[in-house]
């Protein structure tokens, strides 16, 4: 062990008579690697950032909308209006094996006031289906509960803004009677504050929720062609991943059996699939890193010519010292050794130098507030575990045809050749 340590500190001692030149191109290559990195956390963070957004509304939802036929179907004329129903999310939840939760959606605007404030909001009628798909999470106090549908109980969920609209200043608001279009209403939850950058019908932080079977009895939708038993849209969602084309095709089908239109035709229900939206997503952030890959390749590929011509250049002048050193005994391995290591540990030290840095910028910005879509600078430590073998890959095999010229020289040359 001792020889190592013996050629380490001679290597090193090699890289300090040429400082300036090994500076150089340790800048280069650190360069290189922090931007490589850095372009890398910047993808991963709009990446992670974009996916927590699509999780503010429900983890892999598909939303459906009614629409009017295009085609003709069942001796039915085109141009019909489809009105989606309670009676399709049952059937869909018997009939469609790739779909793992289903429920409809009832909502009115009403008209909230309390004892100070009033306003007019959306308000959502809610079952523990519903709870399950979208993601509503009752920051203080407690969500709508299935004694709560059942009883038609009349007690609701604030969003975050309408709390602070209705209350103001008051934290305490659990237990606090509000009235809704007359009818009194106590406040079980308050929902967290959501930073949404997308929504299908207002942003969440502006909805009253309520248990749908109070919001039937108390204040149904009037929008015309309501009736019982309708549902202003659908929510599902699959399986799994892997299952959601063949979901959508099943619930196309059952829906199109029951209002009798083409399951082909896609205008008489609209799908806002997020998962396919995410699925274009990573496709755009798969096309990036690919990218991302062959400019690295580029970049170690000009940090290998860098400790190529850096260590030409050191074995030039080293020559009458390698020529001495054979002389009095030094083997052409370690001389191989001495000049491989030394490229090594340039473009080694210049990578975690290179990487220290994205590291401590990355610490930094991430402690300011950050746009919606954008989670922050995300370092893949897998990405730099990657990159740093890259790197050490080619540093060797840039400084194997110096090393090798260098091991090569037998004394008397290396001495003429000084001369």
């Amino acid at each position: 062990m001792r020889w190592f340590f013996t050629l380490v500190g001679e290597t090193l001692s090699g890289i300090w008579r040429h400082k300036l030149r090994s500076f150089l191109t340790m800048f280069g290559i650190a360069w290189g690697i922090s931007s490589l990195v850095l372009m890398s956390a910047l993808s991963d963070g709009f990446r992670q950032g974009q996916r927590q957004n699509q999780g503010q509304l429900g983890e892999d939802l598909v939303m459906i909308y009614g629409g009017r036929t295009e085609r003709q179907a069942g001796g039915l004329r085109a141009g019909r209006r489809i009105f989606l129903e309670q009676r399709d999310v049952e059937v869909i939840r018997e009939q469609c094996p790739a779909v793992a939760v289903a429920e409809g959606e009832v909502k009115r605007e009403v008209t909230a006031a309390s004892q100070t404030n009033s306003g007019v909001f959306l308000t959502v009628g809610v079952t523990p289906y519903y709870l399950q798909l979208r993601n509503l999470p009752a920051g203080q106090g407690r969500n709508i509960s299935a004694a709560d549908e059942a009883a038609a109980s009349r007690v609701c969920v604030l969003g975050y803004t309408v709390r602070r609209k209705l209350f103001e200043r008051e934290n305490d608001v659990l237990g606090k009677a509000i009235s809704l279009n007359g009818f009194p209403y106590t406040v079980i939850g308050v929902m967290d504050e959501k930073n949404q950058n997308s929504s299908y019908d207002g942003w969440d932080n502006e909805k009253i929720l309520v248990p749908r079977s109070a919001l039937l009895h108390d204040f149904p939708p009037t929008y015309p062609g309501w009736r019982p038993g309708r549902v202003n849209m659908i929510f599902y969602r699959p399986a799994s991943i892997k299952e959601w084309r063949t979901a959508q095709h099943q619930v196309r089908a059952v829906l199109g059996r029951l209002h009798q239109f083409d399951p082909e035709d896609e205008s008489a229900v609209y799908m806002n699939d997020m998962v396919e939206a995410a699925e274009l997503f990573d496709r755009a952030f798969d096309a990036t890193e690919i990218f991302l890959v062959i400019l690295s390749l580029v970049t170690l590929s000009l940090g290998g010519v860098g400790v190529m011509n850096t260590m030409f250049t050191a074995v030039a002048e080293r020559t009458n010292e390698i020529g001495l050193r054979m002389a009095l005994g030094a083997t052409r391995r370690r001389i191989l050794a001495e000049f491989l290591l030394e490229g090594l540990l340039l473009a080694m030290a210049s990578g975690v130098a290179g990487m220290a840095v994205v590291a401590l910028l990355a610490a930094a910005v991430n402690r300011l507030p950050m746009p919606t879509m954008f989670a922050g600078l995300v370092i893949s430590y897998g990405t730099a575990a990657i990159a740093l073998a890259a790197l050490g890959s080619v540093a060797v095999a840039s400084a194997l045809p110096p090393a090798l010229r260098a091991c090569r020289l037998t004394p008397v040359e290396a001495l003429r050749e000084e001369r």
